[in-house]
């Protein structure tokens, strides 16, 4: 066999690399028999394998005679084109493995804007520190658009208001705290002695908008029912921040998250309901079905942590 003018490495990719690892083995200990040692082989069977490869690249790779191996000329002009792809095969493999079992990857999570504070920094603080060589991708997203995006693949978890009731969605509840009713500090209820929600059934409201989260209108809007009226919504908006904004102008008043209200208590009077059972709610959201290693271990982390108020269930 004759050695081509040129072996190129697209050539040389195209290998078994079971061959080429042979011919590594052989190149660098220059023995057939401590290169089948090395590789846990026989020698007929090593020497089937440079056979086979030699054949392939229609060129010796080694010279021999009864006591000595050596390389040939084209066998060193690719030596180390070889070691570093199976140096690059074996990254490769590495890399397929890490991903499988979930220890290297990107997470995309969507979170609602009103989480930022009191989930966000603490979630991603306890996975990274976990798994440090995972990346996390964070998008704001409203609860409704991650519904639709976890289902699309778009992202892999949703951190959302609650309640939620999608049967194909597991829910982890994350945080809970009670409602807060807002208002201006020019407002008359802020001379009020005692309040109740009553006080508000003639008031002009601002609300989160509720199509980008149904289920959550409803149930701060349960808390005014139960008082005996039925709210009366001025102005929609699709960002807590933007809600607050409108109330401390004083478009109207409005029922939020207490840990959202108390950031603004520099323009808004709050006043927390702290005696209602009903409570908002953010839960870590995912795909029942199938849920990708990455998302377990994000889930088996803050379980283990402490983060999670109680037990899974569906909403």
């Amino acid at each position: 066999m004759e050695a081509p003018d040129d072996l190129s490495k697209h050539t040389i990719m195209s290998m078994n690399l079971n061959h080429l690892r042979a011919f590594v083995a052989v190149a660098e200990s220059l023995s057939f028999s401590r290169a089948a040692n090395r590789l846990h082989i026989s020698q007929p069977a090593l020497s089937h394998q440079i056979r086979l490869l030699e054949e392939e690249l229609e060129t010796r790779l080694f010279l021999r005679d009864r006591r000595n191996v050596r390389l040939s000329a084209t066998g060193q002009e690719i030596l180390d084109d070889v070691v570093r792809l199976l140096d690059h095969a074996d990254a490769i493999r590495h890399r397929a493995r890490s991903s499988a079992k979930g220890c290297i990857g990107t997470l995309r999570i969507g979170f609602v804007a009103s989480a930022t504070h009191p989930v966000i920094p603490r979630m991603t603080q306890i996975f990274h520190k976990a798994f440090p060589k995972v990346a996390l991708s964070l998008k704001n997203i409203p609860t409704v658009q991650q519904i639709d995006a976890l289902r699309d693949h778009r992202i892999d978890i949703g951190v959302v208001r609650l309640p939620l009731h999608e049967p194909d969605i597991e829910i982890f509840p994350l945080f809970s705290e009670p409602f807060a009713v807002v208002f201006s500090r020019q407002h008359p209820l802020r001379e009020k002695q005692k309040f109740s929600l009553r006080d508000l059934e003639k008031e002009p409201f601002v609300s989160y908008c509720e199509r980008q989260a149904p289920a959550f209108f409803q149930h701060w809007t349960g808390l005014c029912r139960k008082s005996g009226f039925t709210p009366r919504i001025v102005q929609e908006a699709s960002e807590m921040e933007t809600v607050l904004a409108l109330v401390s102008t004083g478009v109207g008043v409005a029922i939020v998250p207490q840990e959202i209200a108390r950031r603004h208590k520099s323009s808004l009077v709050v006043l927390p309901l702290t005696r209602e059972r009903i409570r908002s709610e953010i839960g870590l959201a995912f795909l029942r079905r199938n849920p990708a290693p990455l998302v377990q271990h994000m889930v088996h982390t803050l379980a283990s942590s402490g983060l999670f108020e109680r037990p899974s269930r569906r909403r």
